[in-house]
């Protein structure tokens, strides 16, 4: 173990059984702890004893943060995605189905064009902060974060000059011509996001590396699109134009830039002169740059493989059915939140259990981190499954039109949730060579498919390009992640979530069945209401390990104060 690990919690010596882990629950004595019979105490209070009586501190350490963090990023990712969705509400039935294309198209085109230009210093920052705060050298955290801002800032102003320049010759290739001069204002607001989105992830990651969580949940899932449509209101007083709503969307980047700046600096006050040892060669400038250069291209082509069939969709096919295909492709989508939340709270502790060579530990968290990011994404899935059209009309009714493109994209969709957070293993495991080259392979790929099919088919071509890319680049990042890290996703736990699935599913079909028709909206929120309900249930009953069920049942009657008289079996 390197010097000064040992600062904040014990190490834990890992269990040779693989599920020792939260096995373990299942022998604690839950029942015993008097939940709920002392005199009233507060919600908060109740379910801090009862996380304590279920899963003790010093035994389950990092079950406990991945846990919290990702309980809170739920919580907080459902206001993010109900911010996210209303923003797309309202910007479709605002702006019609061509409009909405432009400032799909250049909106992102910044987003993706700043993940490339943060340089791999948000990534860079989980890990190495992680790592440092591991070894008890909290002081080298705060030069580290700010170096690795200002490398961001640098090389994402270079590149939003660049695009404010092309500008014109970008709405050319990229926007109806009829609509050339929106797009080219939509650009100029484009090149501003750019620097402001690169630098606010390179605070995020710092705050993530420290395992603290709610500073991308308040600031990246809900503040910014809530400020992006706040904004855009107030500018449609002006005119209701795609420049203005991709200004919109510049505007809110700055917020949140210095929201995250604050954040980090908030956090890590007082971390100076607390440093204990010597650091580390990855968080020198050279290092950093370094790991930039082949990071920056692996997370532009990751991005691109979300977009970039929209991209090649825009180039053959006019911006209405970029518009109705942007919304789609948004909306299947959604099956990536709770991965992307795992993945955010677990990034961290995979860089620093494999820093200190704990693999069966890490193999087990991984197990459970991935069934739990499938068990919670399973709803999402049927829904989007039985009721495609329904979900569309949200939108508008010239948006149904995605239904099936939307079908097509969820089979690829699903699989990266399947196999769980490789993407994020392979880098925190400094396996960023290996992740350049998956990505490079399935841009190719992408683009490829897309071209072939997208002029013909339209944006059903240009889902199924989607589909298999990223069916086919999460299959060989599992293996290389088996290949270099010796972890696996699966077990015999996996096989539980089937009967939940086919409950849930059966009665959301059932109620769908019943209630389709004008009153769509009715339609939409009874069929899965219940097909959720039914799901939780049986997952709770028969999905879940004997501990895990224990827990679960504890907790709520620990929240609320009851006293549990009766033992469930396993």
């Amino acid at each position: 173990m390197p010097p000064g690990a040992a600062s904040e919690r014990p190490v834990q010596t890992p269990e040779p059984d693989e599920d020792a882990e939260l096995d373990a629950l299942a022998e604690a004595e839950i029942e015993s702890v008097p939940i709920g019979r002392e005199a009233p105490v507060r919600a908060d209070g109740r379910f801090r004893s009862a996380l304590e009586s279920v899963l003790p501190r010093g035994r389950f350490a990092d079950q406990r943060d991945i846990l919290g963090g990702a309980g809170q990023n739920v919580i907080g990712l459902a206001a993010g995605v109900l911010a996210t969705f209303a923003t797309q509400v309202i910007m479709t039935r605002a702006l019609g189905a061509a409009l909405f294309g432009v400032v799909t198209v250049t909106t992102q085109f910044a987003f993706i064009a700043s993940t490339a230009t943060r340089f791999g210093m948000d990534v860079a920052n989980v890990r190495l902060v992680a790592i440092l705060m591991g070894r008890g050298e909290a002081g080298r955290v705060r030069p580290l974060v700010r170096a690795s801002a200002v490398i961001a800032g640098v090389v994402s102003l270079a590149v939003a000059v660049v695009v404010f320049l092309l500008a014109g010759w970008l709405s050319t290739q990229f926007v109806s011509p009829e609509l050339y001069q929106q797009g080219k204002v939509s650009f100029w607001a484009a090149a501003l996001a750019i620097p402001f989105a690169a630098v606010t992830w390179a605070y995020l990651g710092g705050t993530r590396g420290l395992k603290i969580m709610r500073h991308t949940l308040y600031i990246f899932w809900i503040g910014q699109p809530v400020g992006w449509i706040v904004i855009a209101v107030a500018g449609w007083f002006v005119a209701k134009t795609a420049g203005v709503s991709s200004f919109a969307y510049a505007f809110s980047w700055v917020i949140a830039c210095g929201a995250a700046w604050w954040a980090w600096e908030r956090e890590t006050r007082g971390f100076e002169g607390r440093t204990a040892g010597g650091g580390i060669p990855e968080e020198r400038t050279p290092a950093l740059i370094k790991f930039g250069m082949l990071r920056a291209p692996a997370t532009l082509f990751a991005q691109l493989l979300f977009w970039i069939d929209t991209f090649v969709l825009a180039f053959y096919r006019g911006s209405s059915e970029v518009g109705v295909y942007g919304a789609t492709v948004r909306t299947g989508q959604s099956l990536l939140l709770f991965l992307t939340s795992l993945s955010l709270v677990f990034s961290p502790f995979v860089a620093d259990l494999h820093h200190r060579g704990e693999r069966e530990k890490l193999d087990a968290l991984y197990k459970n981190v991935t069934r739990w990011g499938l068990a919670t994404t399973m709803p999402v899935l049927l829904a989007l499954a039985i009721l495609p059209g329904t979900i569309m009309r949200v939108y508008g009714d010239e948006f149904v039109a995605g239904r099936s493109a939307l079908l097509i994209l969820i089979v690829g969709l699903i699989v990266p949730v399947i196999v769980g957070t490789v993407g994020f293993i392979l880098i925190m495991v400094g396996r960023t060579g290996w992740d350049l080259l998956v990505y490079a392979g399935s841009f190719v790929m992408a683009v490829g498919i897309a071209v072939l099919l997208a002029p013909k088919y339209g944006m059903r071509g240009a889902a199924v390009a989607e589909a298999v890319t990223l069916t086919v680049s999460a299959l060989v990042r599992l293996w290389l992640v088996k290949r270099f890290v010796d972890i696996w996703p699966f077990d015999r736990w996996y096989l539980r979530l089937i009967p939940a699935t086919i409950a849930g599913g059966f009665v959301m079909w059932g109620v769908h069945a019943m209630l389709s028709g004008p009153k769509w909206l009715i339609d939409l929120g009874a069929s899965t209401l219940a097909g959720t309900l039914v799901y939780g249930a049986v997952l709770v009953a028969y999905g879940l390990k004997p501990g895990e069920r224990r827990a679960v049942l504890a907790l709520g009657r620990g929240v609320t104060g009851r006293a549990g008289a009766g033992r469930g079996d396993g």
